[in-house]
């Protein structure tokens, strides 16, 4: 048996997220005074008195509405009530019951899925005053709570807990590949992960900024399973907003840490900016593989040698990427996005390569003597023994006689050897060293 998907939905505002962030017990969906926040699902693993779940946050549902972006919110709450198992309908005690209430209700009635209506904002006596009126609704149980103090939150989920399954009884998912999709707001994320499943899964738009949180998304193909986290543009640091914006791009940065391989989405229309060059640092310190989409390949005009001359400028101008693979795509229109998965499993292979000992150490030997650097203090400097100590990234300790004298360029010199060796395309070598 699969783990449960537990959905909370309800108009903007009533709370959802921080139901959502009192159930997990950490900050996670972003909360903000402010409605239609949480824009997209926001999914998140988690267990209820040893039983174990998803919970998933949702854009608020508004049974009828013209603004474009609160119609695709509504879509993406009705997807994720099609998704979900159980479903957490959660109102506001302090407005009271809105008509647009009593229209997700009627159509909660046609869901042959478990459905406990919630109350939330009862801690005050207005919202106390206001629950009896929720029962107009034509439901025997309501669950009042107060998502911010955490009250009688746990009665709710000691109802939902009998509909759990065990720990035995659940099937353990494989460890897929966790795969970030990030870039400059409006590069085309969303609209790539969207591409991929072949579904309008997360929200898309032309004005940047669409994404907030991040997202995961199990994709399937060719009976593999990848998990891509679609995350919000990130800026300049004199750019971001305080507020909403900020917590976005906080959560791009914790995407990369949680993944294996990031995908930066550029522009071609725009080429590499300063901000691309930073993520891709952020990438490469973070220890994570990386694969760089030249997204909007389709508006570029070109001729056959387009791509080739295109690649040879982004190699000689910044030579550190010069190890990322490089594939030209269009998100839009699916020009190639395909290949994505053949360059993934690229990645992945040299992120958890392993180099026998033996191997490496014949390797040592034949580069000791063209070390850009022989001696230290008028002294021969040797490397007695090296061994791979590390994946996810390639980490490497060298044995030697001078730790000190293995400087930068020495460091540079043996990955670039290694490279030239083994490959290790996309992905950040580390080095250790120890006297002998």
């Amino acid at each position: 048996m699969k783990k449960p998907v537990v959905a909370i939905i309800g108009r903007p505002n009533v709370g959802k997220s921080t139901l959502f962030n009192r159930i997990l017990g950490k900050r996670v969906a972003i909360v903000e005074d402010k409605p239609g926040v949480t824009r997209d699902r926001n999914y998140a693993a988690t267990t209820y008195c040893g039983r174990e779940f998803i919970l998933v946050d949702t854009g608020g549902l508004e049974p009828e509405t013209s603004d474009y972006m609160l119609s695709q919110m509504r879509t993406q709450a009705e997807i994720a009530v099609n998704e979900s198992d159980i479903i957490i309908f959660l109102m506001d005690g302090i407005e009271g019951l809105t008509t647009a209430d009593a229209e997700i209700a009627g159509m909660l009635r046609k869901v042959s899925k478990p459905v406990f209506y919630t109350v939330n904002k009862i801690d005050s006596k207005k919202g106390m005053s206001n629950l009896s009126e929720f029962y107009a609704i034509g439901i025997e149980k309501l669950y009042p709570i107060s998502a911010e103090h955490g009250t009688d939150v746990d009665e709710l989920l000691d109802a939902v807990q009998p509909l759990l399954p065990r720990e035995e009884e659940v099937k353990e998912e494989d460890d897929y590949p966790k795969i970030a999709i990030v870039g400059r707001p409006n590069a085309g994320k969303s609209t790539l992960i969207n591409r991929l499943i072949g579904q309008e899964r997360l929200v898309t738009s032309p004005t940047p900024g669409t994404t907030r949180d991040s997202i995961d998304t199990v994709v399937s193909y060719y009976k593999k399973q990848y998990i891509f986290i679609d995350t919000a543009g990130i800026r300049r640091q004199s750019k971001i907003d305080k507020g909403v914006e900020y917590y976005s791009v906080i959560r791009a940065l914790r995407s990369i840490d949680r993944c294996n391989i990031a995908i930066l989405i550029l522009d071609a229309m725009e080429g590499i900016a300063v901000q691309d060059l930073k993520i891709a640092r952020y990438i490469e310190d973070a220890g994570k593989g990386c694969i760089i989409a030249i997204n909007k390949w389709d508006l570029v005009e070109k001729d056959e040698k387009t791509m080739e001359s295109y690649t040879k400028n982004i190699r000689s101008q910044y030579p550190h990427l010069s190890h990322i693979p490089l594939i030209f795509i269009s998100a839009l229109t699916g020009i190639r996005s395909t290949k994505i998965y053949p360059e993934i499993h690229s990645v992945m292979e040299e992120y958890t390569r392993q180099i026998t000992t033996g191997e490496l150490n014949r390797f040592i030997g034949e580069i000791s003597e063209r070390l850009p650097s022989s001696t230290y203090r008028g002294k021969p400097l040797k490397i007695y023994y090296a061994t791979q100590t590390g994946k996810r990234p390639p980490k490497f300790t060298l044995f030697v006689n001078f730790p000190d004298a293995i400087g930068t360029n020495i460091k540079r010199f043996i990955e670039n050897s290694m490279r030239d060796k083994w490959g290790f395309d996309g992905v950040p070598i580390r080095f250790a060293v120890r006297n002998k």
